[in-house]
């Protein structure tokens, strides 16, 4: 599966990193994930699939329906104890950094990125600022990862109170999210650092010509398979020249850029505003 990522600066020196919406792709994942608990135990003692897989299956399995009840909390009426969760909910998932949630949208099904990017960045600088953000985001979500583990006995303890345990189900939460960013992180450093030997390897034997290798630094492969492409966007370069303003992306800017290449205009105005 192919995931096509777009990144551009949005203020000064920083960079926004986001993934294209793809909406097919999504909905035939969600197909996969049982519905039922007896449906999640057919499917796992009738298919011969090693224990990471089985855990990844109830881990899915486990936020679907968490996204169920989530979106129940949504259509609660106004001024119910519901309604009031939804919104406690909202004010923490505001505080969710944007590169955590780009990294999730990375899953182990992604098999090659095609990256786009302004045409006047270079392309090792493009590359290099992914892959420090992938490895970088490996090392800050398996640290969250285990503190996130550690709280869920102590939060579990609340639910002998009559209230609702949002603490217990926003550690569960933080712990699948930091699971899954951990696991985006690890794809794309794998994905990058693979495109990387495969031009080290071309380039010590001697078999790409220059006009070859200077195509391969724009993301242009001839070869039928490639795992990573970057892909330079004089559009995208455009958008983000006549936008600017006070060393960042105007609003209208980045809808623009947002309607023309499919991102989530939330998302990624998260990467401007918490600066």
């Amino acid at each position: 599966m192919k995931a096509k990522l777009v990144v551009f600066p949005i203020r000064g020196r920083s960079w926004c990193f986001s993934r294209s919406i793809d909406q097919a792709t999504s909905q035939s994942a969600s197909v996969n994930v049982p519905s039922t608990v007896t449906d999640l135990w057919k499917k796992i003692s009738s298919d011969s699939k090693p224990i990471n897989a089985n855990a990844e299956l109830l881990v899915d399995f486990i936020s679907n329906k968490m996204n169920n009840a989530w979106m129940g909390l949504e259509n609660a009426p106004e001024g119910t104890l519901k309604n009031k969760i939804h919104g406690l909910g909202l004010r923490l998932l505001a505080r969710v950094k944007p590169s955590e949630i780009f990294l999730k949208s990375i899953s182990k099904e992604v098999t090659n990125v095609q990256v786009t990017y302004p045409s006047s960045l270079n392309a090792r600088l493009v590359r290099r600022r992914l892959r420090h953000t992938a490895m970088r985001g490996a090392i800050i979500h398996r640290k969250y990862l285990y503190g996130s583990v550690s709280l869920l006995p102590l939060t579990s303890a609340l639910t002998v109170l009559p209230l609702p345990n949002v603490p217990f189900f926003w550690v569960l939460f933080r712990t699948y999210s930091h699971w899954r960013a951990l696991q985006g992180s690890e794809k794309l450093v794998q994905l990058l650092s693979h495109e990387l030997q495969a031009q080290n390897s071309k380039t010590s034997n001697g078999n790409e010509s220059v006009n070859q290798h200077d195509d391969s630094e724009h993301g242009i492969n001839n070869s039928q398979v490639s795992i990573c492409v970057l892909q330079p966007s004089k559009e995208l370069e455009k958008l983000t020249r006549h936008g600017a303003e006070n060393g960042g992306l105007s609003e209208c800017a980045i809808s623009k850029i947002c309607k023309t290449f499919h991102l989530n205009k939330i998302e990624v105005l998260k990467y401007r505003d918490s600066l």
